[in-house]
């Protein structure tokens, strides 16, 4: 459960920051953010 609310948390990130929604915000951190919690579930898979 909690692994599906990460991923349609991601898929809203990320479809804010392609659109641009983020960027008119200032709030580009929240995409990086959602990377550096992404790198380590990455590495040890």
């Amino acid at each position: 459960m909690l692994f599906s609310v990460f991923y349609l948390l991601a898929i809203l990130v990320l479809v804010a920051h392609f659109s641009g929604w983020l960027a008119r915000k200032n709030l580009e951190w929240v995409a990086i953010l959602l990377a550096v919690l992404v790198f380590p579930a990455v590495i040890f898979l």
